[in-house]
């Protein structure tokens, strides 16, 4: 991250730069144990995130930019940020809430995905409350019509550290009409440090039994399939490159995490030997995508000038599932008037 940058107005800021007139502020949140954040307003991005290793040694586990002209570059891969409002993909752009059908933005191929050309990832958040340390609370109001969505939608997202390396991410939503929602963080992970060498060399635990079936445009066929004994079983952690070949895709599925009920629950567990580093996911979300960078073609230019190539990173984005609003046997991701959106999300960090 830069270090000659102006302080803002609010505890522990910066002003990152400007944006449709408005000031971009950067937080830096540090926890008891050492373990450091940095977000930005813009897109409520995580631009960095320092972690231990078994040495005691901080580096920086997410890929980003040091500075907002990244963020705003053609081609930015939604890099940490909050995406919806509906993260993932829509077949067609096309959806009916209660009988009342609505045209999405297309903005990728025929399709939407990730909230569409203007996503939640594009804008400028609010910012509600910090305590300068290790916490704070930003807001979005997605007016009715916007990206094709209906409804007035009020939006919160919280991180907070706590003091034994947990990151939390808490979401929370309000609608006055009847929409859909889905919600998550974008962050590529790479337990060695941010765009240093591959991912192939983690070894990744999922908690799951079932994937949803994808057509070449990567959008659900509507097929619940095994991950038993595939290159998607993940139950006995596994090194990620080993089985990755067998995938014409790679990896860039959504997994049926096995949490039927929507508890608070482990859902994934990443580790990198050479560092010690372990990263635990724990959600209420029904399902998680799994990607591991594979469309990173070394045209971003990241942090320190380093070039994002293919496997930087991997994102373990928990959330719904992808076009579930045109699936009747997926969870429904409908949102009523007088019903509150929660979804809560958890990196643990430890060393082995």
């Amino acid at each position: 991250m830069p270090t000659d940058l102006k302080p803002s107005l609010f505890p522990n800021s910066f002003v990152f730069g400007n944006i449709y007139g408005k000031e971009v502020t950067l937080f830096n949140l540090k926890n008891k144990s050492g373990v450091q954040l940095s977000i930005i307003n813009y897109g409520a991005a995580i631009t960095q995130l320092l972690v231990p290793d078994r040495n005691g040694i901080l580096a920086d586990i997410v890929l980003g930019f040091d500075d907002l002209d990244g963020y705003l570059q053609k081609g930015n891969r939604f890099f940490g940020a909050v995406v919806g409002r509906y993260a993932n993909r829509i077949a067609q752009g096309r959806v009916s809430i209660h009988g009342t059908a609505y045209q999405l933005s297309k903005n990728r191929g025929e399709h939407s995905i990730h909230g569409g050309y203007v996503g939640f990832d594009k804008v400028i958040w609010k910012i509600l409350e910090t305590n300068g340390t290790d916490f704070l609370k930003l807001s979005y109001e997605s007016r009715d019509g916007e990206e094709g969505f209906p409804g007035n939608l009020n939006v919160t997202v919280s991180y907070s550290l706590s003091a034994d390396n947990a990151l939390k991410i808490e979401y929370a939503a309000t609608t006055d009409k009847p929409t859909i929602i889905n919600l998550t963080n974008h962050s590529y992970f790479n337990l060695y440090t941010s765009g240093q060498l591959s991912i192939l060399d983690h070894e990744l635990m999922i908690n799951a039994g079932f994937y949803t079936e994808v057509n070449e445009d990567l959008i659900p066929t509507g097929k619940i399939l095994d991950v038993k004994g595939g290159p998607l079983d993940f139950n006995s952690p596994k090194v990620i490159g080993r089985d990755i070949a067998l995938l014409p895709t790679d990896y860039d599925h959504n997994i049926i995490l096995n949490n039927v009920s929507g508890a608070f629950t482990k859902a994934a567990e990443l580790y990198h030997a050479p560092s010690g580093r372990c990263m635990e996911v724990f959600t209420n979300q029904p399902g998680m995508q799994f990607y591991s960078g594979n469309f990173l073609d070394g045209s971003l230019k990241g942090k320190s000038g380093k070039a994002y190539g293919k496997y930087s990173g991997l994102c373990l984005e928990t959330q719904h599932y992808p076009d579930s609003p045109n699936h009747q046997n997926f969870p429904s991701t409908t949102l009523l008037p007088g019903q509150t959106y929660s979804h809560i999300t958890s990196y643990n960090f430890s060393v082995r």
